[in-house]
């Protein structure tokens, strides 16, 4: 009897969406860094997940989404730069 695999599920911040951890993208709180985007998944802080779309990442802005996941305020700059990093992922 063979078993099944158990895939890690996450919901996104901006739609609300229940998928696959590997279809999503981390954004992460670090003491050091501050707020960055974690590509492989595995660094430490506190995570929120989003979609790999910029609809998503919208969403989650207007709704506070992922200060709400982060505890903590952002700033405008941060949102910048996170919109940036994520036109890059869906050009690829």
């Amino acid at each position: 009897m063979s078993q099944v695999k158990k895939i890690p599920m996450r919901k996104c911040v901006g739609c609300q969406e229940m998928k696959s951890k590997r279809e999503m993208i981390r954004i992460l709180k670090t003491e050091s860094e501050g707020i960055i985007l974690d590509a492989t998944g595995k660094k430490n802080g506190r995570g929120a997940y989003i979609c790999r779309s910029g609809e998503c990442l919208e969403k989650a802005i207007r709704n506070h989404g992922i200060e709400r996941s982060l505890k903590t305020g952002i700033l405008p700059e941060i949102y910048d730069s996170l919109k940036k990093e994520i036109e890059k992922i869906e050009s690829e």
